[in-house]
């Protein structure tokens, strides 16, 4: 499971992954599966898979064009153009200070690979915590506060190798700092990969499912016979469309706008001659909105 953030601790853009890798291996067996734990990597393995990764990375972006830019940037291009240099010239102050050497954690090149964080099994607040830090946004409500000079002072996570620890921004350069950090649209920032895809014939097997609940007549079933059972099972949404409005933007589709009170939903209405009615009746208009078809790019005079 691998977080993709694009952000660092000093709102610039540094696209990094934050993965939860299990310590060991899932085999299937008969009616379930089973987990068979590995030893932690080695230092050796963690710089040889560094070192992988820089090859594939630059090769993706040497066959997609990116290395060197080629083309005309956009106006978020180049704001990430320009946090890119200023990271750029924090990552020439870190050279006078070299990293400090950790266990299975590699540098090369401008990347980096930490594989020392472990977590025990039953840590399960440990687990969401760390869950939470990877999922977290690129601004903390907590880390902005007014300078004097009436400019917005940034508190970064950890004071730089000159000893900076505040970044001052006027109100658009900040928007600009925001906007440079913005992900590419439709990219999901979530990812599961493995036995944990969507795909995975033995998903169903690890996760659990919702409403999976065992009847007190079946409590003393074994696991390996409840998880066959779940596959079979009608899969239900974890959230319904009113909860997630109210979690995603706070609107209680259920509470009366008049007296406040609590809504239930009397029928759904599927025939179009009594959405049509009923739209009239409420001075809504019941026709589609016309479609304006489709333009090409604008073209230059000369062409």
């Amino acid at each position: 499971m691998s977080f993709v953030q694009f952000f660092g601790s000093a709102l610039q853009v540094t696209p990094h992954f934050h993965s939860l890798v299990p310590d060991g291996v899932f085999v299937p067996r008969e009616g379930g599966v089973r987990f068979e734990a590995l030893p932690p990597p080695t230092q050796a393995e963690v710089e040889r898979l560094l070192r992988v990764v820089r090859h594939r990375v630059l090769r993706l972006l040497e066959n997609r064009g990116a290395l060197p830019a080629q083309g005309p940037e956009d106006a978020q291009q180049a704001y990430q153009a320009h946090s890119l240099q200023q990271r750029l010239r924090w990552l020439e102050l870190d050279v006078l200070l070299p990293p400090n050497k950790q266990p299975r954690c590699s540098f090369l090149e401008g990347f980096s690979l930490h594989a020392n964080t472990h977590l025990h099994a039953n840590d399960r607040q440990g687990l969401e915590r760390l869950c939470r830090y990877g999922a977290r946004g690129a601004l903390a409500p907590e880390r902005l506060s007014r300078a004097a000079d009436s400019r917005i002072a940034w508190r970064m996570k950890r004071p730089l190798p000159d000893g900076t620890t505040h970044l001052f921004f006027t109100g658009l350069e900040l928007l600009r700092r925001v906007a440079s950090l913005v992900p590419p649209p439709r990219s999901n920032l979530t990812r599961f990969h493995g036995v944990f895809a969507p795909g995975a014939k033995l998903r169903p097997f690890l996760l659990p499912q919702a409403g999976a609940e065992p009847k007190p007549e079946e409590a003393s079933e074994p696991p390996e016979a409840a998880a066959r059972q779940e596959p079979n099972k009608e899969r239900k949404p974890r959230l319904d469309w009113a909860g997630l409005l109210k979690r995603s933007f706070a609107l209680e589709v259920f509470a009366c706008g008049r007296c406040g009170g609590r809504l239930r939903v009397l029928a759904y209405l599927t025939a179009p001659g009594g959405v049509r009615a009923v739209l009239e009746h409420l001075a809504l208009p019941w026709r589609p909105a016309r479609l304006t078809p489709a333009q090409g790019p604008a073209q230059s005079a000369g062409c």
